[in-house]
Order: C-alpha cells, then sequence, then structure tokens
C-alpha cells in the first residue's frame, strides 16, 4: 500500500529545474525527504548543476532497478522517458504516493498507477498556503514564469491560476 504521507516525494527533472530558475527550491524543504532517481539527478545536474545545493531540501539520490512490468506498460503507453520510468518505479518501489513531475504523459501515467502528481505551479500554491512564502511571493514567481523558467504551460492556464490564487488569498486583481 503507497504512503500517503506527504512528506516524502519521488521527483522527476521538470518541477526541480523550474524551481531552481526561479531560485524557489526552498519550497521543497517542507518535505521530509525529496528522493530523486539516479536518471533525473543526472538530468537536473546537466541543465541546472547547483540545483542539489539547495541547503534546507534533503535530497537522497537513489539507484533504481529494472522497471517493473507495470511502469514498462505504462512508459510505453505514455512514451516516458528513462527519468520519468524510474521515477514512477521508486514510487510504486518505496510506496511513496506523490510524484513531483512536470510532464504531462508522466501525470497521466502516475494517475493511471494510482499516484498523485504535482508539478511547479502546484508546488508553488502550496508554498503559499503553508507559509513557506508568502502569497505575494508566490505571486511574482507565477507571474515571472514566462520571463525566468524553462516550464511551458499555456499563458491562459498561467493567468487563470492567478486569478484563482489572487482569489482565494484576497489579494484582487492587481
Amino acid at each position: 500500500m503507497a504512503r500517503t504521507d506527504a512528506a516524502l516525494v519521488v521527483a522527476d527533472a521538470g518541477p526541480l529545474i523550474h524551481l531552481d530558475e526561479l531560485d524557489a527550491l526552498d519550497v521543497l524543504s517542507g518535505y521530509t525527504e525529496v528522493r530523486v532517481p539516479e536518471a533525473v539527478w543526472r538530468e537536473v545536474q546537466q541543465h541546472r548543476p547547483g540545483a542539489f545545493g539547495q541547503t534546507g531540501v534533503q535530497w537522497v539520490r537513489v539507484t533504481v532497478g529494472v522497471p517493473s512490468p507495470r511502469v514498462q506498460a505504462v512508459g510505453g503507453l505514455f512514451t516516458l522517458h528513462r527519468g520519468e520510468q524510474e521515477a514512477l518505479t521508486l514510487c510504486l518501489q518505496d510506496g511513496i504516493s506523490l510524484l513531483l513531475t512536470d510532464d504531462t504523459a508522466a501525470r497521466l501515467a502516475a494517475n493511471s498507477l494510482k499516484l498523485t502528481a504535482h508539478g511547479t505551479l502546484g508546488l508553488l500554491l502550496r508554498a503559499g498556503r503553508t507559509g513557506a512564502r508568502t502569497p505575494a511571493q508566490v505571486l511574482a514567481l507565477l507571474e515571472e514564469i514566462p520571463v525566468r523558467s524553462t516550464l511551458h504551460v499555456r499563458p491562459s492556464l498561467l493567468v487563470q491560476v492567478i486569478q484563482q490564487a489572487r482569489a482565494a488569498w484576497g489579494l484582487g486583481d492587481e
């Protein structure tokens, strides 16, 4: 049975890269551990070599074996890369139900495996809800995504997320 304790998460490369681009990796410090499969670790180091130097985050680098038949099946169906397959394998192997990923196919695969997936936008919003960042800081980060990050998000979706966050935090349309 998968752990529902959100203190443990498995990360794919996307959120780590995008949060580092925004100087916001600290939003992950609320998790007891951020487990990172070897293939993901290498990908993040290739694109953002200093990312794992973020203090306050308990990074755990994990070597993952051969993906299970279930992960191989969804990996083929959703055309997942090695890092995504390793992340899903690690979730299932360690009984962790939360995967951090921005990749749509990886989210669909996680859902099909009864895992929860959260991406950069959700992690930033969580930081505002938990007090890791002020709502104003989160809104500023969300607004900076198109210019400071390589995160591909539909502009209309980003506008909608910002509007909903402003409303939820009682900040109106500034």
